[in-house]
Formats: structure tokens, sequence, C-alpha cells
């Protein structure tokens, strides 16, 4: 089994999802990252999409939009605008969710 690691996702009403995890995939400005346990540290700015986090024989599928990832000693935290676990935990829900959440605050924005 893998070594597994912290991993926590934050937006401004709550924490979406914390626990441990052996694998995580996050949509940075620079491209798609991959994280396992002992990563080296870096910050990133996360881009809108999914966020996909596998723990156990379980996989999380989360859209995001926006925020920030940091990864330091063995604790992965997003931090992110919004958030939200996608039903059924398919990359393409968490796609659509992810642009559904970019919407929102375009929305929000224009009023």
């Amino acid at each position: 089994m893998a070594k597994s690691f912290q991993v926590s996702v934050v937006s401004p009403e709550s924490t979406v999802w914390s626990g441990e995890a052996e694998f995580v995939v996050a949509r940075t400005t620079e491209g798609e990252i991959g994280v396992l346990a002992d990563h080296e540290p870096v910050m990133a700015a996360l881009t809108t999409g999914p966020v996909i986090i596998e723990h156990g024989n379980d996989k999380t599928t989360i859209g995001v939009h926006g925020g920030f990832l940091q990864i330091l000693d063995n604790h992965v935290t997003l931090i992110t605008d919004r958030a939200q676990i996608a039903e059924g935990g398919g990359r393409d829900a968490a796609a659509q969710l992810a642009a559904d959440l970019q919407g929102m605050e375009q929305e929000a924005d224009n009023r």
C-alpha cells in the first residue's frame, strides 16, 4: 500500500474534504500536478477543473474554481474560491461542476 498524507480542501464556506490520501491530481495554471507522499514543497495557483483524491480503495472527485494549492511536510492544502464534491465521482462530472461554479461567480460579479 502506498504511503498516505493529509489532504484538506477548504472554501470560504467550509472544509469541503479532509482526510488521508495516497494520491491527488489537481489542475494549476502551469498544468496538471500529481501528488504522492513526500512530494517537494510547492505553491501553485489552481484553475477551474476537477481535483481527484485517491484514498484507500475510494476516489473522491471535487470541482473547484480558482484558489491555491500548497504542498508542505506531507500535507496538501487546497484553498479554493468555490468547491463542491461531484456526485458519482467522475472527472467529467467534476469538470462540469467546476464550470458551473465559475458561472455562479460570474453571475455574482455582474450584479
